[in-house]
């Protein structure tokens, strides 16, 4: 691989007023992230049981992280550059072996999970120190920071894979703990001080474009859920009421967010004078629960064209009204850190959820279902009219 020269030229180049957009290497590497969120919804069904929800948000939780890392280092390195497209490539590898993991993570494949992810996490971060000129010393210091924090939670995520059960669990645990706390945190390490949010400046437009992809990855997870359960079920007039359903309420989940949502945060961060406070809060953290509410809906949805005329349990409870609360819940939160204000409609829609959830047990899953995109229908219908009068 070729030597950085001390120009930076593995940096993106970034003009006042202008979106960056998103490279097709990038789309290519986000594939990768299209079936790692199959697995995890898939794993989700498969063990819905308490510890199975529980670990199956562990999983979750590092997806997302190695995700949007990797989202922040592209939004400083330029991937039209070959070195930046080899580390791409070279992350895509690690990652379908991870994504591969995911089902057996917590049996036999504990280690190739730990394996892929710590070298994700701490190979990018070495790459980044590599392509940065000796004469950025904010980046630098910012990911020997950051390094130090990964290279810490790298030894319980590889001594979690070695472990077994309850070792396992609480060794991961402590690696995401480690992992989630250390931006929150400003990365502070003892004799290298602490990070500013100044130090993690970035192109707003492009982060806004990455992470709303993200949530179309999962939205069209949902949609491929959805369309293979139909397609191999007998077509009564229940399994296909249902099928409609379960696409009107993913349809209804996608106006929410990209109607306004999107485009506002993506036109608030691009003009905030500290866009790496903002990318932390609104885009690294806040829309974790947006996405795993998606993964959560989209198992309720295979629930309900399982059995559309069958008993309401915890499964589909949880899955049927806790994915669209959960996806409601950030998408309230993302949409405060933007605009400063908790929309009516959005409380209002949290709140039919929660009233949902005590009468859940008298419907169908197809009833349950309809009810739940109805509301979500009420809180996007309200929020374009009422932003739209504005």
């Amino acid at each position: 691989m070729p030597r950085v020269n001390d120009d930076g030229r593995l940096l993106r180049e970034r003009s006042p007023h202008q979106h960056n957009r998103v490279t097709y290497v990038e789309l290519f590497f986000d594939l990768v992230f299209v079936f790692a969120i199959t697995q995890i919804s898939h794993t989700l069904l498969a063990h819905f049981t308490p510890l199975g929800v529980m670990q199956v948000t562990m999983l979750m939780l590092a997806v997302w992280w190695v995700w949007v890392f990797t989202s922040w280092t592209t939004n400083w390195l330029d991937p039209e550059q070959a070195p930046v497209r080899v580390m791409l490539f070279g992350l895509m590898i690690a990652g379908l072996l991870l994504s591969t993991s995911i089902p057996k993570a917590f049996e036999n494949r504990g280690l190739a999970f730990a394996s892929a992810y710590s070298a994700m996490q701490v190979g990018r971060t070495l790459f980044f120190l590599w392509s940065v000129p000796t004469s950025a010393a904010g980046p630098r210091y910012n990911f020997l920071r950051i390094l130090v924090w990964l290279g810490i939670s790298a030894v319980f995520w590889i001594a979690g894979g070695l472990s077994d059960g309850d070792l396992r669990i609480g060794l991961w645990l402590v690696a995401l703990a480690i992992e989630y706390c250390g931006p929150a945190m400003r990365f502070r390490t003892p004799g290298l001080g602490a990070s500013t949010t100044r130090d993690w400046e970035v192109e707003g437009g492009h982060m806004a474009e990455r992470c709303a992809l993200f949530i179309i990855i999962a939205l069209g997870e949902s949609i491929v859920v959805t369309g293979a359960t139909f397609a191999e079920s007998v077509w009564t007039m229940s399994v296909v009421c249902a099928f409609v359903v379960a696409l009107i309420g993913s349809i209804a989940m996608w106006w929410v967010y990209f109607h306004i949502g999107a485009e506002a945060g993506s036109e608030h961060i691009s003009q905030s004078a500290d866009t790496g406070r903002l990318a932390r809060l609104a885009y690294t953290y806040l829309h974790l629960p947006i996405v795993a509410g998606i993964v959560v809906s989209a198992v309720g949805d295979e629930l309900l064209l399982a059995h559309p005329d069958g008993h309401v349990g915890a499964k589909e409870i949880l899955g049927i009204v806790g994915g669209p609360l959960l996806y409601l819940i950030g998408t309230i939160l993302f949409k405060h850190a933007i605009r400063g204000i908790y929309q009516l409609s959005h409380l209002v829609g949290i709140g039919l959820f929660i009233v949902l959830i005590s009468f859940a047990e008298r419907f169908t899953p197809l009833s349950l279902a309809a009810v739940a995109a109805v509301i979500l229908m009420i809180v996007a219908a309200w929020e374009a009219i009422s932003l739209g009068s504005r």
